[in-house]
């Protein structure tokens, strides 16, 4: 692991920190057991490295976390800041000797103002929670990963997540107004704003989101909310091939409408989700894309998408005639990824986001990888937004197996980047992507973010090792 200019501490050491926390913790915040700690050390990412944590503190205040960053800074200990773990490229994993901050005990909603359109929160709060919470005052917390029942507050503006909504209504980034947020020698700092408009200096506060955690450790979000739309329709569109597909998303982008939802499937992970669920997709589609509307009239904007599908090559169009048929589909697409991993154990899941009108260049590259290397590569994507996550699966205990994987995964990345995409549309850098985010930024680039990096942690203390 790199460990940045951070040593991993000797026993002494460890237990010379642990006395240090608990000056200021009360007992019950800390973990030191290593059978407890080993269990904090990584995400849900493959193929990330992950070393074995000094010690794991789960505060509960704002002051508690700023102690431990003061006491980190003074003995010069890393610390890694955890949500739910729910993450995909090793960005919470632990590096040996680091202190875990796992902030899922800040889960506090502050406050919801319906008149300003905000809900104020703590880090530890489940995004799932916070949409249900201001829906009951008639208000939408957009951005929904697939993992929104699990993920956190804090770790999704930790990566700058999206979710099958980013379409119409866009990532966290444009739903984060303000943070207060613990900096590394413990200072405790505010960005942003709570109005409706702002632009008072540098824009810090979208220099923290994506930042994973590398810059300061977020304790309190300002986010802005949007009134409730009307329940959503879901049409499911079948293609003779990915291609079709493809030509159908830019059609209907073309044609200037605004879904709520645009999701493909390929014909690997509709028969995978079958197989896991048995929902009764069609398993002779080579792509299933599903688009959905929450206008007043969503079944019009259905009949003109059905027929854009119909004109790409579609062979069958199938709108839901109510919420809960359109509850189902987006089920299936939520357990695509699920599925995809039970189909061989394990798998490495890519995030490549490509401009629209290459879309489908890029399913066809991801096939042509599979084929290469004798892989089952699931794709499904936010096809609205480019986004894709070609799934590559596999069978860890095959060590042939899992050099192919790697290298298809590095192929499927260089390909984005070849289209005009990017590494990654919504799961960050951590330590999975840490080659190909130099490639992307070029050397300037890398420079000016290590920059950056120094005047907010100078010492290197703040989850260190990743994305540089």
């Amino acid at each position: 692991m790199i460990m940045s200019r951070i040593e991993a501490p000797r026993d002494a050491e460890t237990s010379n920190l642990t006395d240090r926390l608990l000056a200021g913790l009360p007992a019950e915040a800390l973990l030191t057991d290593p059978d407890v700690t080993a269990s904090y050390a990584h995400d849900m990412a493959s193929f990330c490295p992950a070393g074995a944590p000094a010690v794991v503190v789960l505060p509960r205040t704002v002051e508690q976390v700023q102690h431990v960053l003061r006491t980190a800074t003074e003995l010069r200990v890393p610390v890694v800041p955890q949500g739910a773990r729910t993450g995909l490229s090793g960005g919470a994993n632990a590096t040996d000797g680091c202190i875990v901050l796992s902030l899922v005990r800040m889960d506090r909603i502050l406050e919801i103002s319906p008149v300003d359109r905000i809900a104020v929160v703590e880090p530890g709060v489940v995004n799932a929670d916070l949409a249900r919470a201001v829906g009951e005052h008639g208000l939408y917390y957009p951005p929904d990963p697939s993992s929104w029942e699990q993920c956190t507050i804090g770790g999704n503006i930790g990566t700058a997540s999206g979710g099958l909504c980013c379409v119409k209504y866009g990532v966290t980034a444009e739903y984060v107004l303000g943070l207060d947020v613990v900096l590394a020698d413990g200072r405790l700092m505010s960005t942003g704003r709570r109005t409706a408009k702002g632009v008072a200096g540098y824009d810090l506060t979208r220099l923290f989101v994506g930042s994973e955690g590398s810059l300061g450790v977020v304790v309190r979000a300002i986010l802005a909310l949007r009134p409730q739309p009307p329940r959503q329709l879901v049409l499911a569109a079948e293609f003779p091939s990915a291609a079709a597909a493809c030509d159908a998303v830019c059609r209907i982008m073309a044609g200037g409408h605004v879904p709520s939802l645009l999701e493909l499937m390929d014909r690997t992970t509709v028969k995978a989700v079958n197989d896991l669920a048995r929902m009764g997709l069609p398993e002779t589609t080579e792509a299933l894309l599903l688009a959905a509307f929450d206008t007043p009239d969503p079944a019009a904007d259905l009949a003109a998408v059905g027929a854009l599908c119909e004109a790409a090559g579609a062979t069958q169009v199938v709108p839901a005639e109510d919420a809960a048929e359109s509850e189902m589909l987006l089920r299936a697409r939520r357990l695509a990824l699920t599925a995809l991993e039970a189909a061989k154990g394990t798998t490495m899941i890519d995030d490549v986001c490509v401009p629209r009108s290459r879309l489908g260049a890029m399913l066809e590259g991801v096939e042509r990888i599979a084929a290469k290397h004798g892989l089952t590569i699931g794709v499904c994507a936010h096809a609205g937004d480019g986004n894709t996550h070609p799934t590559v699966c596999f069978d860890a205990r095959d060590p042939d197996e899992s050099r192919r994987a790697r290298a298809s995964f590095d192929e499927i990345m260089a390909l984005g980047l070849e289209l005009g995409g990017t590494i990654t549309g919504e799961h960050g850098v951590g330590v999975l992507k840490k080659e190909w985010l130099a490639r992307e930024l070029g050397p300037v680039g890398v420079e000016m973010q290590r920059a950056v990096k120094q005047v907010f942690d100078p010492l290197g203390i703040l989850n260190p090792g990743k994305l540089f």
